[in-house]
């Protein structure tokens, strides 16, 4: 029975994924499990597993080619079998009911943990990447990963001393500018932002928020978490939670613009906007609106980690419903997002900081934060927008009883 291996689809709006290497050759043994490809997407380098028993047999896409998802790029076959008459035009769409001898697979990403050999030398498939697209000679590049692994910091290490050195002995002479060439998920991102602000219309509301309740649920919730769960909680750990929950209120923005209608999503996925070497991801908490604080705390701060060791999973990125940016800790008083389609919003949040308003008539001091939304103006109006920003407002100043 011959098996069909297509290019997966690993997050949401994806139609095509790059395939970066083949880590099996035509005819080689494949057993279920091991990895048999990289590919990559806008957001991060995934490693695929086969699904199957077999023989890699007819690869219709080579290192580099970009290929849309769910066409056929190779088969597994059983010793002796021949590949499909199809496999032989590049073009053929995959069928599993064109014949009852073919299976179509769907293929499951692996942790990209696992490390690739570049001579004697254990790397990383994204150092591996990172040190072709900076020049690194990897013979040269000591690793700090287990085992010796090198991983995509030792080459950026290597890299920025080598700079550095150069750039000591070249000062004097330098007479023209430095052209820095992005990496491939920097030119990705690049085009999907430029996509998005040419063709999401885009439009913003802030409002400012005291952020007393919220300091002081922080400071309550730090010591109850820390000894119970050993992890510290933030800010944007309590704004996961009371976004998420307000969000059920105004399905609108928890929506997507799609060509049949607007679709309002039944889960509400909230995505950390988490800033990494090569841009930013968005590390995604599944079922937020239905998350504890404690589970939430955790899975930002796994998902974050593995963001910035390079180490994504495909779950760790997909299905984003509603993002929230926060640079608060960047002292940034506040800022507009642009939108990740297919979401219909962004929340940009900016850092808390003593102000002197109004309460009551008179001047007082207090701890205020600037929240602004940005949506697409498709899916939800003004009106909607200024809404969502009240009930949010509003569960900022009573957390207690929103998390109750």
């Amino acid at each position: 029975m011959a098996f069909s291996v297509v290019m997966p689809a690993l997050e949401m709006a994806q139609e095509t994924g790059k395939l970066i290497a083949w880590r099996k050759q035509e005819g080689d043994r494949v057993a279920k499990g091991e990895i048999l490809l990289e590919i990559e997407t806008d957001k991060a380098v995934m490693e695929i597993e086969a699904q199957a028993d077999g023989i890699l047999a007819g690869i219709k896409a080579s290192a580099g080619q970009d290929v849309p998802v769910g066409q056929t790029i190779a088969w597994i076959v059983a010793p002796g079998e021949a590949v499909p008459a199809d496999a032989a035009t590049p073009s053929a769409a995959p069928t599993a009911r064109a014949t009852s001898t073919k299976v179509e697979v769907a293929l499951a990403p692996a942790v990209v943990s696992a490390a690739a050999t570049a001579g004697s030398a254990k790397i990383s498939p994204k150092a591996r990447r990172l040190a072709k697209e900076l020049g690194v000679d990897i013979s040269k590049v000591h690793g700090s990963g287990p085992g010796g692994e090198i991983l995509a910091s030792d080459v950026q290490a290597a890299s920025a001393a080598t700079e550095s050195a150069s750039s000591s002995e070249d000062l004097p002479a330098k007479t023209s500018d430095t052209l820095e060439t992005p990496t491939s998920i920097g030119r990705l991102m690049a085009e999907r932002t430029t996509k998005s602000w040419t063709s999401v219309p885009h439009f913003f509301v802030s409002r400012d928020v005291d952020a007393s309740a919220l300091n002081q649920l922080r400071e309550r919730m730090v010591t109850e978490i820390e000894s119970v769960h050993g992890g510290r909680i933030t800010h944007t750990d309590l704004l996961v939670a009371l976004v998420a929950r307000v969000l059920v209120k105004h399905p609108r923005l928890n929506a997507s613009w799609t060509a049949d209608g607007i679709r309002l999503h039944s889960r509400v996925n909230i995505g950390v906007a988490v800033a990494v070497h090569d841009g930013v991801v968005a590390a995604v908490i599944p079922n937020a609106h239905l998350a504890s604080l404690a589970e939430i705390m955790r899975q930002r701060r796994d998902v974050a980690e593995r963001a910035r060791a390079g180490k994504l999973r495909p779950a760790d990125i997909a299905d984003a419903t509603f993002t929230i940016s926060n640079l608060g800790m960047y002292k940034v008083d506040a800022f507009s997002a642009i939108i990740t389609p297919p979401q219909a919003a962004i929340l940009a949040v900016g850092a808390i900081s003593d102000r002197v308003v109004a309460v009551e008539g008179k001047p007082a001091v207090r701890p205020m934060m600037t929240l602004t939304l940005s949506a697409d103006h498709r899916v939800a109006d003004g009106a909607r927008a200024a809404m969502f920003l009240a009930d949010l407002a509003e569960a900022i100043g009573e957390p207690d009883r929103i998390l109750a």
